[in-house]
């Protein structure tokens, strides 16, 4: 009897504590599920729809590119596309080839889809080709029964309607690589494509648009059911560039006569470019709709660098074309005035080197009109060795030299006006004065590119300001171009007795003469320039080689031309660079005579610019 009230004691016990566990158990449990409901409830109903709903990128379109009259220069047209989804096939190698038994594919294009099918989910569609023709569109759509997971789309292509005359200054857009993929989503669609140089690479965040949205109804293995939403996507903004895109293509055409040259035109007052133009040059459609592999390798290999844009990015030793810098830093400091004179017998010696003019038997006495209309190396060499590096190269840089112009382009390149300083931190050396005498005739480590050519010129001819070229006048309905320039720290009598020596440039006696305008009121003032690349030795003269048509091309010197028209109030300026053309009075300055007769005619600066 006392046993089993012992046990039904210890029963109740443990029934009890049994009892008080779950209750305690449930009251958890109720405040949990409490918790969820009330205050949780909207993040996990989120969480739910999102498990449900897929948000689809919306390609934009990309913004156009125009000229100063609003002529198209870059625009979409339509693209059918041919796509596979690698879900929807068994085997995606196979599938590839029987699509190539109906269109054709390359080998390259094959590689690339499989390549991009294995890092993205198999329910996305990957592009196989674009650029399709009605006639292959056709095919397919008759062939599809025999085609499981392809299909075709709608979408657009970039198109360049000026081709070569625009391709460096414009760019192209290709495909995204695996380098330049990041986060953003819209780069993983299939056969989106991005600015890879030129205005299109440097203005990709305005060109590209903005995309939109879908909201897709999806099962658990993430394949489509129905639409539930569309959000459009914003196309990108219009670009309007300064340049008049048929003297563009005239700039091109005339520099086509020659192996390698480019050619620069700029307002002087607005620093708005007219044409930019580098030769050789390539079609920029062949980018956008997939060049060959052996199209690619020809224009990478080809030695006059028809990808270069030579404008921006090529550097050339400025040669004579650098005399008025040198000119306005002795000027300004005080070295030479209007008076000033020097003998000049053919070379200059300094210490034990001998500094040789180009004209051998000497140019007599010289003043320094005649020295910058003859191109006297002489008179240059005696001024430097009083004037020195430094006080040189803060003329230079005053003038554009040794930086960036701001373009924004990314081929742009700096080039490099030297100094002292720059020789004691770069080559860990002093400075030797037979540097600066080499360098007051722009040879020497002295690097520029063509545009800074026509920003050094259009900076003497307009009084004095710091004029700077800008591509783009508008970006969207925003004005790039504010202005005005400031006033550079250059006397006004020093600019006008540089300009004077300019205009004997094309008058008789001077370097230029034989390429002179011969209209009224059309008259151009300039400099040319011969940049050294190879001085002919004994040896060579020995064996018959004494002119610079008797070396291989590559050996050639440059030939350069800085000019400025009219004369009479001057409004434009060009920079042509012939490379290994021999000379500027016989190469680069019958170019810029060209250039400079048809952009008076055009006029491009009388047509004010709209968004």
């Amino acid at each position: 009897m006392d046993r089993d009230q012992e046990r039904l004691e210890s029963f109740s016990r443990r029934a009890f504590l049994v009892g008080a566990g779950q209750g305690v158990f449930l009251c958890v449990l109720g405040a949990r599920l409490g918790w969820l409901q009330l205050v949780e409830g909207e993040k996990y109903k989120m969480l739910a729809e999102n498990n449900r709903i897929n948000v689809r990128i919306l390609a934009p379109s990309r913004g156009q590119i125009v000229d100063r009259y609003g002529v198209p220069l870059a625009v979409n047209q339509q693209n059918f596309q041919v796509v596979v989804i690698p879900e929807q096939v068994d085997d995606l190698e196979k599938a590839l080839q029987d699509l190539k038994k109906v269109i054709t594919i390359d080998d390259n294009n094959v590689k690339r889809v499989l390549r991009e099918a294995g890092r993205n989910p198999s329910f996305v569609p990957v592009e196989v080709r674009d650029n399709l023709k009605w006639e292959e569109v056709s095919i397919i759509e008759v062939n599809l029964p025999d085609l499981p997971g392809v299909s075709v789309q709608d979408g657009e292509l970039r198109t360049y309607p000026y081709k070569d005359a625009t391709a460096h200054l414009v760019g192209y857009v290709g495909r995204v690589s695996e380098s330049e993929m990041t986060n953003d989503k819209l780069l993983s669609l299939p056969g989106f494509q991005i600015g890879k140089s030129g205005l299109e690479k440097q203005l990709e965040d305005n060109l590209r648009g903005i995309p939109g949205k879908a909201e897709i109804e999806v099962n658990v293995h993430g394949r489509e059911v129905r639409q539930l939403g569309r959000e459009a996507s914003k196309t990108g903004e219009r670009v309007v560039l300064g340049i008049d895109a048929e003297f563009q293509r005239f700039v091109q055409q005339r520099l086509a006569q020659e192996k390698s040259a480019s050619a620069v035109v700029m307002d002087v007052h607005s620093g708005s470019v007219y044409a930019m133009a580098s030769q050789p040059s390539f079609d920029p459609n062949a980018f956008t709709r997939g060049i060959s592999a052996m199209d690619w390798e020809q224009l990478r290999d080809d030695p006059a660098h028809p990808l270069n844009n030579k404008c921006v990015g090529g550097l050339y030793p400025p040669g004579s074309t650098f005399k008025m810098v040198t000119a306005l830093a002795g000027l300004k400091a005080g070295v030479i005035d209007e008076n000033s004179t020097a003998f000049c017998p053919g070379h200059y010696d300094f210490g034990s080197s001998r500094f040789h003019c180009w004209k051998a038997g000497g140019h007599g006495t010289v003043s320094i009109f005649r020295a910058l209309a003859e191109s006297c190396d002489t008179y240059f060499y005696k001024m430097s060795t009083a004037l020195g590096i430094d006080r040189l190269a803060e003329m230079a840089e005053m003038l554009g030299f040794g930086q960036l112009l701001g373009t924004g382009l990314p081929e742009e390149k700096a080039g490099l006006m030297p100094n002292t300083k720059w020789k004691r931190e770069k080559r860990k050396e002093p400075w030797h004065p037979g540097e600066t005498i080499i360098s007051a005739i722009g040879q020497g480590n002295v690097q520029a590119s063509g545009l800074q050519l026509a920003t050094m010129t259009s900076r003497i001819v307009n009084g004095g300001y710091a004029v700077k070229p800008w591509l783009a006048g508008y970006v969207g309905s925003v004005p790039t171009f504010s202005g005005p320039w400031p006033k550079l720290n250059i006397e006004d009598r020093h600019l006008q007795m540089v300009r004077q020596g300019m205009e004997r440039v094309l008058l008789p006696g001077g370097t230029a003469y034989g390429s002179r305008i011969m209209e009224m009121g059309l008259e151009m003032g300039g400099k040319t320039g011969t940049a050294q690349v190879k001085r002919i030795s004994k040896a060579e003269r020995a064996s018959g080689v004494r002119r610079q048509e008797d070396l291989p091309w590559h050996l050639r010197h440059h030939a350069l031309f800085v000019g400025y028209a009219p004369v009479v109030d001057p409004r434009y300026a060009c920079a042509v660079i012939v490379d290994h053309g021999g000379s500027g009075s016989g190469a680069a300055a019958p170019i810029a005579r060209d250039i400079m007769i048809e952009v008076q005619k055009r006029n491009p600066a009388a047509k004010k610019m709209e968004p």
